[in-house]
């Protein structure tokens, strides 16, 4: 008997405050996953640096709490979620990555973790599966991102029915000074950029006063000498201290 696909849910959301998706994944497709039961984070794994919690907080706010399947659009990014029983499997991808993919990714996620804590992720308290599932989100993204799959008939009609009925909405995030999120994110690489330009040129001009202070300290440390030799020598009664060396 074929279980009943999730319903799918789609709106659109206007998330304030967001300072924009930042960091830098090289490769890697899907940059970020979380688990999490409403807007209570149960566990979650970066692939590098950046705020996509703070953005994913915001859209988990928004999620309905029936069964239901959704992508997201926005610029650069998809953000993929499956909600079931309450709890919220959700990941950020690039844009050109494939869909199928992401959800066959939430998917196997969703079967580790409801294995493994059931009915428990109802009740738990914040992270409280983070120190145990973070590398097992680890594992799957990298698995998930690069593994492209062998049989490509079976890909294809596994991919048709993943994503039968899981519409894909555009979202609008938006910082609280209301600049558009793709805006924030040429100003954090411009500001990015002018901070390596900085730090160079404060090394260089570092280096350059170094220079110069060693110079200067060399001039007084010879004239310093200069300056006592002269002295001597009209002490000890010419430029050989005659007076001062005995014979």
């Amino acid at each position: 008997m074929q279980p009943h696909p999730l319903p799918c849910l789609t709106w659109s959301l206007s998330l304030p405050g967001t300072p924009g998706i930042l960091g830098r994944c090289g490769a890697m497709a899907i940059l970020f996953a979380v688990v999490a039961r409403g807007t209570t984070i149960l566990a979650k794994h970066a692939w590098c640096g950046g705020n996509f919690l703070e953005v994913t907080e915001q859209i988990l706010a928004k999620i309905p709490s029936e069964n239901n399947k959704l992508t997201y659009s926005h610029g650069n990014y998809l953000f993929h979620y499956i909600c079931q029983d309450r709890i919220i499997y959700l990941c950020i991808t690039d844009d050109d990555f494939e869909r199928s993919r992401a959800f066959n990714f939430l998917n196997e996620i969703k079967k580790r973790f409801q294995t493994t804590y059931g009915s428990r992720a109802q009740t738990a308290l914040p992270y409280a599966m983070n120190s145990e599932f973070s590398s097992v989100l680890a594992a799957q993204l990298k698995y998930h991102s690069e593994s492209k799959g062998t049989d490509q008939v079976a890909e294809t009609q596994a991919q048709i029915d993943e994503l039968k009925g899981i519409m894909v909405r555009n979202i609008d995030l938006v910082a609280q000074r209301g600049e558009k999120l793709e805006l924030l994110i040429d100003k954090t690489e411009n500001l990015v950029d002018s901070s390596v330009t900085f730090k160079t040129t404060s090394r260089s001009l570092a280096r350059a006063m170094c220079m110069k202070n060693l110079k200067l300290t060399i001039v007084i440390v010879i004239v310093s000498i200069v300056i006592l030799y002269i002295i001597l020598s009209v002490a000890c009664g010419g430029l050989a201290w005659p007076s001062c060396v005995q014979k």
